[in-house]
């Protein structure tokens, strides 16, 4: 059963008229949308990240300034029920306010780690002459400081600190009422402690700043890595997308050259030949056929996996020159093909190198030259080389096509060109293209058999 649509309800009086659809999206109503919690939640901002990267050290250090008081007035408390100590220590208050104000310095240990180092170390040598007992922050405050010198300072600088610490130290326990009040016990067991004590804060603060530094350094290299393997992975799509575009180029570029070479045949002769123009038909159709054919096969080894390879079909090589020159001759252009020389066994590449080299010059003789026009192919091998050259007469006089000697289309560097160029620069070898003296074209490649270009 069908519901019937609610009826649309009526504006009430002294509403707003509709927003249009550019009222809608401007910045106003977007930042308006955005108040109102419509929509998915901004990202935070520059601010709030760094408050949320500083929380974690903020909260820690906070932790500390705690840890200091507790210690300290839990030192004081103990010192007011033990009479000699009460005796060396009688300003209890004083204790409780100079241990918390000196704990608080930890929290500007990262920023300002030596002037924190010399105001516990200075501030403790104070307590002690006033006789006010802040030890309980200044001794582990002094640790914790020396660390931060460790960790947060340049070496110079951190050594620096160290030094002039541990000189004040020593001054500073030296100098200590607590010490000679105490004339039994040895100078040098206060020194060696607090002078171990920030000799191990200060190297761990070391180790912690070189491991960081290492941990940074694993992440810039991970990144460079990264941005490296982006970068190839491009260069690889793109070569393969040049490859494609040569590829199709040399198919779909001669085929459609037989194509219209044969039309224009059965154009001429469809009135007085009809047969003929038939005939002209059906070796379009033929050709058509092959390069639809030959598309498929590409097609098919681009997607074919590795896995797949021994069922690929076979590339064109040069087995298939002789039926390449029968297309072109089929369209009415005298050519002619002469090999010189055995042919070693060459590798599959350097076969499909060598047969687009004569199909790309050929369909470009049936470019410029056109219909009647003379071409020769010549493939030579040598013990070094494998040399072929593909050269014409121009077009024959009267006919259809560029004149002997005219500059052609190819003379600027085409797809043609640049891709056969880059065949052969594959294999290490040579290409020379031009005008020949006596009128035509010709195409030279010259491609070394080494390794990549046999077995």
């Amino acid at each position: 059963m069908r519901s019937t649509p609610a009826p649309p309800r009526s504006r009430a009086a002294g509403a707003r008229p509709a927003a249009s659809a550019a009222d809608r999206f401007s910045p106003g109503a977007c930042r308006a949308h955005a108040r109102a919690g419509l929509g998915r939640p901004a990202p935070p901002g520059p601010a709030r990240s760094r408050l949320r990267s500083a929380l974690p050290a903020l909260l820690t250090d906070v932790f500390i300034v705690a840890a200091l008081v507790v210690l300290n007035s839990s030192l004081v408390e103990l010192a007011r029920t033990v009479p000699t100590m009460a005796q060396l220590w009688g300003e209890f208050a004083a204790g409780h306010v100079g241990g918390a104000l000196l704990a608080l310095t930890m929290l500007a240990r990262r920023r300002l780690p030596f002037t924190v180092l010399l105001v516990l170390t200075l501030g403790g040598l104070v307590g002690d002459h006033a006789h006010v007992l802040v030890w309980g922050s200044a001794s582990l405050g002094i640790a914790v400081a020396a660390y931060s010198v460790g960790r947060y300072l340049p070496l110079t600088r951190a050594l620096i600190a160290l030094g002039t610490g541990v000189a004040v130290n020593v001054l500073a326990t030296t100098l200590s009422p607590a010490q000679a009040g105490d004339p039994g016990e040895p100078w040098w067991i206060n020194q060696g402690f607090y002078l171990g004590w920030i000799l191990a804060a200060w190297w761990v603060g070391r180790l912690v700043r070189m491991r960081a530094f290492h941990m940074e350094e694993l992440a810039t290299r991970a990144e460079r890595l990264e941005r490296a393997r982006d970068a190839h992975t491009r260069a690889v799509l793109a070569e393969e997308r040049g490859r494609i575009a040569r590829e199709l180029h040399d198919v779909v570029a001669h085929h459609v050259s037989v194509m219209t070479v044969q039309a224009t045949a059965g154009r001429r002769v469809i009135d007085r030949s009809p047969e003929r123009a038939r005939q002209t038909l059906v070796e379009i159709e033929e050709t058509g056929r092959q390069a639809m054919a030959e598309m498929r096969r590409i097609v098919d080894v681009l997607r074919t996996t590795e896995a797949d390879a021994p069922d690929r079909g076979p590339q064109p090589g040069l087995a298939g020159l002789a039926e390449l020159v029968q297309q072109v001759r089929d369209t009415g252009t005298r050519t002619e093909l002469r090999v010189v020389g055995d042919p070693p066994e060459l590798s599959p590449g350097l076969e499909l190198t060598l047969y687009r080299i004569v199909q790309e010059s050929l369909t470009n003789v049936l470019k410029h030259a056109g219909r009647g026009a003379r071409a020769a192919v010549e493939v030579r091998f040598t013990p070094e080389s494998v040399e072929v050259a593909v050269t014409d007469e121009g077009a024959p006089p009267g006919a259809e096509g560029e004149p002997a000697g005219a500059p052609r289309a190819t003379d600027e560097p085409g797809h043609g060109l640049v891709g056969m160029r880059e065949r052969v620069a594959l294999y290490g070898g040579d290409l020379v293209t031009g005008p020949r003296a006596g009128g035509g074209f010709e195409v030279r490649a010259r491609l070394p058999l080494d390794r990549r270009g046999q077995g």
